[in-house]
């Protein structure tokens, strides 16, 4: 690459990170960018999830981009739709959308030494050459399906909440709910509401915390609209109140009490009848799985018509669950709340750097990143949201913000310098890690529960175990020392 030109960059995914990384670029003045998306639309897991009841557990001042603030939000958490016009609002004003190639799906990528590009595989055959390669697939992409004997023998209505089927009727019908995860919690209601009955299968029960929603006030949206700098105060307030709950996941077990006291409230106010409530009850520390809010779930779970299923799934037959117990619980539909394949990172992609290596087999033992960004061995490649930057206590779009300015600063250091690609170190990957790991190690997450924040193992390869102003520091500026150039 010849000095001060812009690397051509690919970008795969057109959700918060997609969006936000080509628009960053932009301002930075890179304009060869192309940004590959699968879907006929932007918006990622906002555009997928459009079951009832979806919505963000990230106040809305905070859950948007800092350069591209929204005053009119309709209320204090947003719901999927008007995030997802969000998004669509931020690609055009931000003359991100002619960059975006829509139905096209990135089979694979694969690093080549001589020329130091990228080579997308593309579907219909075609390919891509990029300098750059940028994943913002998320963590969130891919539908998890549950691994129980028969699932494909069911012969009534059956659908993830991610592919949520509205075409189906759940008016007067047996429905069962296999999962009770952050999407379970927030659709059970509206099914409940609908069906003749409803048996939720729980393997373990969530801590739900009440949920301090409220509709903004016609004055109040013109106020954030037109007094300067009062949106921001509002962005910022949010982000005060929610950062110091970090302390809470990292060994300061003492500040998680407050939240099992409002736990404990709301539990006891909503769910009268003891041995619903002994149910609900959950057996892991809080916080050791992700704390999910509600202000109707469990009054959904007190209904008459609905039932909840403490007994483990043996089998699906064509006409219903199958417990442990023996007993067949008849349904016309099977609904499934069992989230994503948050671990399987880019997933289904075959992505090969430098040499040939398979980034599967560099991830053998679970994914790992340095800052969540680059992998030593797969030059001029970068995620978003990777791993173990996953926050169970802020919003994510200010981590991807972090991002994306530590990514911005990779592209101008490889245009100055006319280099051929960079690799960050394998040492300084490692010694990361290392650091990484035991940090976890002392943290809630490390107390025994299994979640999506684990892999089948026990390593954590989700979570960031600390502040998110300690990851925008890390992450301020690109250090080039810390990586191997070729050029």
């Amino acid at each position: 690459m010849a000095h001060g030109t812009s690397p051509s960059i690919a970008i795969i995914g057109t959700g918060f990170g997609g969006i936000g990384m080509a628009a960053t670029l932009k301002a930075d003045g890179h304009d060869d960018i192309v940004i590959f998306e699968k879907a006929d639309g932007v918006g990622g897991v906002w555009r997928e999830n459009e079951y009832p009841g979806a919505e963000c557990d990230v106040p809305s001042h905070l859950y948007s981009f800092s350069f591209a603030m929204k005053p009119d939000w309709s209320r204090r958490f947003a719901g999927q739709q008007e995030i997802l016009a969000y998004l669509e609002d931020c690609a055009d004003r931000l003359d991100v959308r002619r960059h975006i190639r829509f139905h096209t799906e990135v089979l694979s990528a694969a690093f080549d030494d001589d020329a130091g590009q990228w080579v997308l595989e593309l579907s219909g055959g075609r390919r891509h050459r990029a300098d750059v390669l940028i994943a913002a697939t998320g963590q969130l992409s891919r539908p998890a399906y549950p691994r129980i004997d028969g699932l494909d023998d069911f012969a009534g209505e059956m659908f993830h909440s991610a592919t949520w089927d509205h075409d189906y009727d759940l008016n007067g019908k047996r429905v069962a709910v296999i999962g009770t995860g952050a999407s379970a919690v927030q659709f059970v209601p509206h099914v409940a509401a609908k069906a003749a009955e409803v048996e939720l299968f729980q393997r373990s029960a969530p801590h739900v915390l009440p949920k301090p929603d409220y509709p903004y006030a016609r004055g109040a949206v013109h106020a954030f609209r037109t007094v300067p700098g009062l949106l921001r105060a509002s962005r910022w307030a949010t982000y005060a109140t929610l950062e110091p709950r970090a302390l809470a996941f990292m060994g300061f077990n003492r500040l998680i009490k407050p939240y099992e006291k409002r736990y404990e409230r709301m539990m006891n106010r909503q769910v009268v009848d003891p041995d619903l409530r002994a149910k609900l009850t959950p057996t892991d520390p809080m916080g050791c799985k992700r704390i999910l809010m509600s202000n109707d779930y469990y009054p959904a779970l007190t209904r008459p018509n609905v039932d909840v299923v403490t007994e483990s799934i043996e089998r699906i037959e064509p006409s219903g669950v199958v417990t442990a117990d023996g007993e067949l619980h008849e349904v016309d539909a099977i609904i499934l709340g069992t989230g994503f394949a948050a671990t399987e990172f880019l997933a289904p992609m075959t992505i090969t750097g430098s040499g040939g290596v398979d980034l599967n087999d560099e991830w053998r033992d679970g994914a790992h990143a340095y800052l969540g960004l680059s992998v030593s061995g797969f030059p001029n490649f970068f995620m978003l949201y990777g791993p173990n930057t996953n926050l169970s206590h802020n919003s994510i779009v200010y981590m991807l913000e972090s991002q994306f300015s530590y990514v911005t600063g990779a592209v101008d250091a490889l245009a100055r310098s006319g280099a051929r690609s960079m690799s960050v170190r394998r040492d300084v990957q490692s010694q990361f890690n290392d650091t990484l790991q035991n940090r976890l190690a002392k943290s809630v997450w490390a107390d025994g529960c299994h979640g999506w924040y684990t892999t089948a193992d026990g390593k954590n390869t989700q979570n960031w175990p600390g502040f998110t102003f300690a990851y925008r520091k890390a992450t301020k500026a690109f250090d080039v020392d810390r990586y191997d150039v070729a050029h």
